[in-house]
């Protein structure tokens, strides 16, 4: 399926400009961009993977990760071929990178298949969303009116005229934020974006999209106490109620020379992120700690999280039981 893209502009000799996320593609007819899903055709870009979904899936909310949306829920997931990065680490480099068999969903049956399997609502994932930006913009105008909710988990690398166009369809996103230095960005994901990243955040949570961050740990790249100290003292400055998640990294794809990420240099990211976060989280290690909720306050356990079994909830009306703080949570 194809459909005319939207944000580009036509150039000398039937070339287009892609508009959408800064790599400012310019593509002679018949090529596509470095996504992989937008291509000139005839002298007009279209976005050519609308609706070609690779995976779907019925995922707990703390899959995302998501701790404080909808906690305990369970979202219809999907995603696509096609990435606007190449990270040496990539977690789904089989459709990130390269191309594997896909089914078209249209959106309305993409809706339909949400209600009746009684999803909370729809998560674009597994690839990069933001390159499907016309097919997740179709499915929520379907999806919202019939009460679903949408998600992101995103690089957060997009332009931002369709990024203010987008974000009042949006309801959650848990944003990538790879590094603090540019250089990583540059080096690892062969992209120099990470100012775009932490612009996508700022003007999520200024729009009241729900955002939690994760932030994958990489030994010898971005592992030091002062690049991690360098983001939490920036989250902190934006709200430091943004739940973060460090994520251990494995062996994977390009990157498989380096080893695992230790527990103690995690250990120091969970204590050291806790001193200016109020809500801090370690993915990819089992540590029940680790992705417990607590109240900034008076310490209560308000959410425990074992694997993805149902969390167990300790809020009343939306606060700590103990002290009364209300933590933002949404449910």
């Amino acid at each position: 399926m194809r459909k005319e893209a939207r944000f580009w502009e036509a150039l000398e000799g039937r070339k287009v400009k892609c508009l959408l996320c800064p790599r400012s593609c310019t593509l002679n007819t018949g090529q596509r961009g470095f996504c992989r899903v937008r291509a000139n055709l005839d002298g007009v870009l279209y976005a050519v993977g609308y609706g070609e979904t690779v995976s779907l899936a019925m995922d707990p909310m703390e899959k995302k990760p998501l701790y404080h949306f909808y906690p305990g829920s369970y979202i219809l997931s999907l995603g696509c071929n096609g990435c606007n990065l190449a990270c040496l680490f990539c977690q789904n480099w089989q459709i990130s990178q390269s191309d594997v068999p896909t089914t078209y969903v249209s959106p309305e049956r993409l809706v339909d298949l949400a209600v009746k399997h009684r999803s909370i609502g729809l998560c674009f994932t597994y690839s990069e969303p933001l390159i499907w930006f016309e097919y997740i913009l179709d499915a929520a105008k379907v999806g919202r009116p019939r009460g679903l909710k949408m998600v992101l988990v995103t690089n957060g690398i997009i332009n931002p005229e369709p990024l203010g166009e987008l974000l009042p369809w949006i309801d959650a996103m848990n944003v990538d934020l790879k590094s603090m230095n540019p250089d990583f960005y540059r080096k690892l994901s062969l992209g120099p974006f990470r100012d775009t990243v932490l612009h996508t955040i700022e003007e999520a949570h200024k729009a009241g999209v729900w955002v939690e961050v994760t932030n994958l740990v990489i030994p010898g790249h971005n592992d030091s106490k002062g690049e991690l100290e360098e983001l939490v003292d920036w989250l902190s400055a934006l709200s430091p109620s943004i739940p973060v998640h460090f994520s251990r990294f494995f062996p994977h794809y390009r990157l498989d020379d380096v080893p695992p990420t230790p527990v103690g240099t995690l250990a120091m990211a969970w204590e050291m992120a806790r001193e200016k976060l109020e809500y801090v989280y370690v993915g990819n290690v089992w540590n029940p700690q680790w992705a417990t909720t607590y109240c900034p306050d008076c310490g209560e356990t308000l959410i425990v999280r074992e694997g993805y079994s149902q969390p167990r909830i300790n809020l009343k009306n939306g606060s700590c039981p103990s002290c009364g703080r209300t933590i933002p949570v949404v449910m």
